[in-house]
């Protein structure tokens, strides 16, 4: 596809970059429609020609420069190898990337949120992305992606030969298709280099310890307001000047938990000031009720 121009020729350094990632490595198995691109079979590994991946990834650059809106352009890959580079992609490109699970009836379904309508649709993994290529032909959304010797071309109408299975080669490939897609567009030179490398785009293990750094959180401790030193109020200029003590001293002075002052009435507010009234049978100077002196006994006549 690149017409005999010598700007879309393979240059020297690009293949080499293949040849280091092993983009040439098929798998065993050759599917009867990826026989054309197929260079020769050595020790049970398909050897794929790296001419044709590079003419056919021309053929996707121009496909996808020619969608007038960016965001037009659907990325997928369920993949971990992928779902790095498909992000980086988007980033560089302006398409939209589902990394990850494709949900059922994304392109379908008019309900759900994730609800989407691109008019190219850029995959990965033929056999992995298999639910987003089959409902992309419900809705006939053309289909782009990088298939291996054994991969299906079902439903695939553009697909661009190389090794799926390894992540330098899975990151180069994507990382070329973005950088002849930005140069067809007019983003980036021909003249210089992309400043962008393609380590971004491999996809990256981490380490137990950005794990553990990810999955356990920082603690930070609560402050403590009840045991708290409290704050010292500020000092009246007047209170200083009548007062004899010495508010620096007093400040100076450890603070301990005092508790504050209640509110509630004291002892002597709840009892009356009023004097009690005496017992019944307490009142000074008073006869017994049955001991009248006065009075006479009633049988003495």
């Amino acid at each position: 596809m690149s017409g005999g121009l010598k700007v879309l020729a393979l240059q020297k350094e690009d293949v080499s970059k293949m040849l280091a990632a092993g983009t040439h490595l098929g798998a065993g198995n050759v599917n009867f429609q990826m026989m054309n691109y197929v260079f020769k079979k050595r020790n049970d590994v398909s050897i794929i020609d790296v001419k044709k991946t590079w003419e056919k990834l021309l053929l996707a650059a121009r496909v996808i420069a020619s969608i007038e809106n960016p965001a037009d352009v659907c990325v997928i890959s369920s993949r971990n190898y992928g779902q790095r580079a498909v992000l980086k992609f988007a980033l560089h490109t302006g398409a939209t990337a589902i990394a990850g699970r494709f949900t059922p009836g994304t392109f379908t379904n008019q309900i759900q949120a994730a609800f989407k309508e691109p008019r190219l649709l850029v995959v990965t993994d033929p056999a992995a992305d298999h639910q987003a290529i089959i409902e992309s032909s419900y809705v006939n959304i053309p289909v782009i992606s990088f298939c291996n010797t054994d991969s299906p071309t079902k439903y695939v109408d553009i697909s661009i030969p190389c090794n799926i299975k390894s992540i330098h080669s899975v990151g180069l490939m994507w990382w070329l298709l973005a950088r002849e897609v930005r140069r067809m567009r007019g983003d980036t030179s021909r003249i210089t280099d992309w400043e962008v490398m393609p380590d971004l785009y491999f996809f990256r293990e981490e380490t137990k310890e950005e794990e553990e750094e990810q999955t356990v959180p920082e603690v930070v401790p609560a402050s403590d307001t009840y045991n708290a030193a409290p704050v010292p109020a500020a000092v009246d200029a007047f209170a200083m000047a009548s007062s004899t003590t010495d508010p620096v001293a007093a400040l100076d002075q450890p603070q301990t938990m005092i508790a504050p002052p209640s509110t509630f009435a004291t002892k002597e507010e709840w009892v009356s000031a009023e004097p009690a009234a005496p017992e019944w049978g307490a009142e000074g100077g008073a006869a017994d009720w049955g001991a009248d002196t006065g009075a006479t006994d009633w049988g003495s006549a």
